[in-house]
């Protein structure tokens, strides 16, 4: 069975987290790709998809977007999983997502939807994202929590193995 892992992420942490997915995914026994939005060609070679995007002011990313947009159609036809990686901060909580965007996703009809916290690190932020993080008082570091995402990706490959 291959699974496409596809994620849109501008820092880094998302890909971070698409790439975790990704390797339990194989060491569960499934081929896993790992990739891009904009570098996916087509979806007729998988038999499930991960789609997921850093999320920014309370929406996905453009491309995370547009991509969704581009194949509604075959979440109906193929296992489908979505996560969201943003929140950061202990303090953070998983309501990252605005309603819009909440229920665009729910929309697609995914298995599921989670939402991870992501990591901040300020160094790599352009001078707009350093003030939107410093207005909302977001701190730098890494959240994301490992133990989750493989948790996570461990329910998928047990869905996946009891659907075959």
């Amino acid at each position: 069975m291959t699974v496409l892992v596809t994620y849109a992420s501008k820092h880094g942490s998302t890909q971070g987290i698409a790439e975790a997915i990704g390797g339990r995914l194989r060491e569960r026994g499934l081929d896993a790709e790992v990739l891009p939005v904009g570098e996916v060609d087509g979806l007729e070679s998988y038999d499930a998809l991960v789609i997921g995007s850093a999320v920014y002011l309370g929406s996905w990313r453009k491309e995370a977007q547009a991509f969704l947009d581009r194949h509604a159609e075959t979440p109906n036809h193929v296992p489908t999983w979505l996560f969201s990686s943003g929140p950061t901060g202990p303090e953070a909580k998983g309501d990252a997502l605005l309603d819009k965007q909440r229920k665009r996703l729910d929309a697609v009809g995914a298995r599921d939807h989670r939402v991870f916290f992501g990591a901040l690190d300020r160094s790599k932020l352009g001078f707009g994202e350093r003030l939107a993080v410093k207005a909302a008082k977001s701190p730098d570091g890494d959240f994301r929590d490992w133990d989750t995402i493989d948790a996570w990706a461990d329910d998928i490959a047990s869905a996946l193995a009891d659907s075959s």
